[in-house]
């Protein structure tokens, strides 16, 4: 037995948009700027010859899927942290558990860390000698440009890629797919689906796959069926399903600065429109107005 054996998760309990994470290349929809046939980033992972990655990108666009994608065509031991609950403790935990691993039965492990720009320096040494050679095979995922936000060693034994918002067509796809996958997905279910619903969903979400896998399960899953047995996904229940996205706009970090300066910006420009969408974007999003005052 072993003293590192993690229980199984029951495949049904999971949500729609972790079922459907995607097993090879050939199911990862989008990125092609770094995925895309010859791309480095798809050599890399085709050759197994990834110590440290690190993806950074808005919420949504594939950084965990690629990871568990990466684990499964390497055939290497997943494990997932989230900085923002993880300590130095368990970062030694886990890189024991990745030595053990390797030393017994010859298994990498990838370590999916999100939110990696949550760690100080002190944690992000931890990571250090056990990265450079390679295990366990480091991911680090952020929303964050991660030159700003991570320590220069960590970035330079690292291989560090930009993921993009999803295109309509592309959201489209992981949709359609979801619906006929009969394993992960609903393709066991009788459900009539409206295109126009579907393409409803693509454009609300504003590229984050998440958002819109999240929005199709609770559409499908609280429908009741109609008299001949099928569920209708129309446009009402798209539009039902999904909820406002937030404004993007934090506290004290780069959101809550970049917008304030872009409305400093377009007054000094005399830019009328400009300085009235930010302002606007500034109120909506709960800023103090005084903060407002004080720059006009």
């Amino acid at each position: 037995m072993d003293l590192f054996e993690e229980k199984p998760v029951n495949n049904k309990d999971l949500p729609l948009a972790v079922r459907m994470r995607p097993r090879t290349l050939e199911e990862f929809v989008g990125q092609e700027h770094v995925l895309g046939k010859g791309r480095l980033l798809r050599r890399a992972i085709e050759a197994d010859r990834i110590s440290s990655l690190i993806l950074y990108g808005p919420p949504g666009t594939g950084k965990t899927s690629l990871a568990w994608c990466v684990a499964h065509i390497t055939k290497s031991r997943y494990v997932a942290i989230n900085a923002t609950t993880s300590n130095v403790e368990e970062l030694r935990k886990v890189i024991a558990q990745a030595k053990h691993k390797k030393a017994s039965i010859g298994e990498k492990t990838i370590l999916f860390i999100d939110e990696i720009h949550r760690f100080n320096k002190a944690q992000q040494d931890v990571l250090m000698p056990d990265v450079e050679e390679g295990n366990p095979v480091l991911i680090g995922a952020t929303v964050h440009n991660p030159f700003f936000s991570l320590a220069s060693p960590l970035l330079s034994r690292s291989l560090v890629v930009e993921l993009k918002p999803l295109k309509e067509n592309e959201i489209l796809s992981i949709l359609s797919f979801a619906l006929k996958d009969k394993t992960r997905g609903f393709g066991n279910l009788k459900i009539k689906f409206d295109k126009k619903a579907l393409a409803f969903l693509a454009k609300t979400c504003e590229g984050d796959a998440r958002r819109a896998l999240n929005a199709l399960e609770v559409g499908v899953l609280t429908t009741s069926k109609s008299k001949d047995g099928f569920i209708n996904f129309n446009l009402e229940v798209a539009s039902e399903s999904i909820q406002k996205k937030p404004v993007i706009y934090d506290k004290d970090e780069d959101a809550h600065y970049d917008t304030a300066s872009a409305f400093i910006k377009s007054m000094r420009g005399s830019d009328p429109d400009s300085a009235l969408y930010w302002m606007a974007k500034m109120l909506y999003a709960g800023e103090d107005p005084r903060f407002i005052a004080r720059r006009i």
